[in-house]
């Protein structure tokens, strides 16, 4: 990665996003494959500071993971629900002087929580009926990954990545 001034001027990443300057040493249908690559680099001991991984072609991917019903959406509330009625009755605990009705406490907090969750999810629900019946994962995936270094450093970095496919 290049920093205005000369490379490695700073170690802070800048403060503005800005896209990597160099030269391609490879390109890689998958993320892992980059991954690994940086892994064989950094194992030779390549200054691995000096390399940015910057996917290409970036796609959203939203993968379906199930058809909503009221009583999905019931459970997943509910459990939304208790977690904060968990984290209420951590702070009911944290601030209560006195310790002898602790659990009683956090039943309630956790109960009243997961009630709520479960009302507001079926709630949501079911003013939104129409419009989604699925729930989903949204990604943002690239189609191509290329690895950039400094352009001083190309040439080895190509050497110790043909050595390692070599052996």
């Amino acid at each position: 990665m290049s920093t205005p001034g000369g490379p490695m001027r700073s170690s802070r990443l800048p403060l503005v996003p800005e896209l990597p300057k160099g030269d391609i040493v490879s390109t890689y249908d998958r993320y892992e494959d980059a991954k690994h690559a940086v892994d064989v680099l950094a194992r030779a001991s390549f200054p691995v500071r000096q390399i940015s991984i910057v996917g290409n072609d970036v796609r959203s991917v939203e993968r379906v993971t199930g058809r909503l019903t009221y009583g999905r959406v019931a459970l997943m509330g509910a459990l939304s629900g208790a977690y904060l009625g968990l984290f209420l009755g951590l702070l009911l605990f944290i601030f209560q002087p006195d310790n002898g009705a602790i659990l009683g406490v956090f039943a309630a907090a956790i109960a009243i929580g997961a009630g709520f969750g479960m009302l507001f999810g079926v709630l949501s629900y079911a003013m939104n009926r129409n419009r989604r019946d699925f729930s989903s994962v949204m990604q943002m995936i690239a189609t191509r990954y290329d690895l950039i270094v400094e352009p001083d450093l190309l040439h080895e970095a190509r050497r110790v990545l043909i050595e390692s496919v070599d052996k």
